[in-house]
């Protein structure tokens, strides 16, 4: 039982020798800056350990610095994200100088500096009504107007009269009148302008303006030509020809001739016709008029004749004659 005992006992001396412990002793405190991870040793190095054992002495030197920086960050607040435990790195002591400058931002543009860009619809827009919760009221507006509802109907407005005004823009461009939009509102309207109100207004009535009183000297207005139709009981026998009429177009073999329209389609084909053959007798008579070119002969090998024509083209004439 003793021989058992002292086993287990030098097996786990065995094992804590292996590994070394997490308090670290120095005869001078380490620099330990935690957030850029780095730890300085100020203790002087002992030459004769060095020069004895080089690689041991650097490996156990390296240990112990780490060991403690390791201690250092387990002294932070720590946190779980996902089954893992992390830190978060306080602003570093050191302030380590840069390799390169600073990258400078894209320069602002004339526009730019005057006014940041806005989205013009969406979220954090241009002019966002809703970002104002609260609206001075004037001096001598009614206390109990909705101020918010009078801004938004302002705006609108303004859109209605901003378009109104492209509009114009183009018809004026184009020379052209402005398409119909109802009437708009003038500075200065005139007596034509006056009426056409007038009579819109009567007209927006229940009734179109049939019990609306007329003003004193006011004309009345000019309707346009209303239509007829025929009655639903009309005459049988008026109906009785309409229908046969139509079942006679129907049944007849004779195709219906549009005399005008095959008369144009007639014309149209002789001045086709006229118009290519003016074409061919004019290259006609311009090749006639053309003079020949001029050819430059040349005697070749295997006694075969060649001449040159224009643009310094070659061609092949045959064997030469003999005499």
């Amino acid at each position: 039982m003793a021989d058992l005992v002292e086993n287990v006992l030098r097996k786990a001396a065995e094992k804590e020798s292996k590994y070394k412990t997490i308090e670290v002793e120095k005869d001078i405190d380490v620099d330990i800056d935690v957030g850029l991870l780095l730890a300085s040793d100020p203790n002087p190095i002992d030459l004769k350990k060095i020069r004895a054992h080089r690689e041991k002495f650097l490996q156990d030197l390296a240990r112990d610095n780490t060991q403690l920086l390791i201690n250092r960050i387990w002294q932070l607040p720590t946190e779980k994200v996902e089954d893992a435990i992390t830190v978060k790195l306080p602003d570093p002591k050191l302030l380590l100088p840069r390799e390169k400058r600073i990258p400078k931002g894209k320069p602002l543009t004339k526009w730019g500096k005057k006014q940041e860009w806005k989205p013009k619809w969406g979220y954090k827009r241009a002019n966002d009504e809703t970002q104002d919760w609260m609206i001075e009221v004037p001096d001598n507006a009614d206390p109990n107007e909705d101020q918010f509802e009078k801004k938004k109907k302002a705006r609108k407005e303004r859109g209605a009269k901003n378009e109104l005004q492209r509009l114009r823009n183009i018809a004026r461009s184009q020379k052209s009148k402005v398409p119909g939009v109802g009437l708009t509102p003038t500075d200065h309207p005139s007596k034509d302008h006056v009426t056409k109100a007038l009579t819109a207004a009567r007209k927006s009535t229940a009734s179109i303006g049939k019990f609306t009183a007329n003003l004193k000297d006011e004309k009345t207005a000019k309707h346009g030509k209303k239509r007829k139709f025929e009655s639903n009981y009309g005459d049988m026998k008026s109906e009785t020809k309409k229908q046969l009429n139509i079942l006679d177009r129907i049944t007849s073999k004779k195709p219906r001739v549009d005399v005008s329209q095959a008369v144009n389609q007639h014309i149209a084909k002789e001045e086709k016709s006229r118009s290519k053959f003016n074409k061919s007798f004019s290259k006609k008579k311009d090749s006639r008029n053309r003079k020949p070119p001029e050819k430059n002969f040349k005697k070749g090998k295997n006694n075969k004749v060649k001449f040159q024509g224009k643009n310094n083209k070659m061609k092949f004439q045959g064997k030469k004659k003999r005499s």
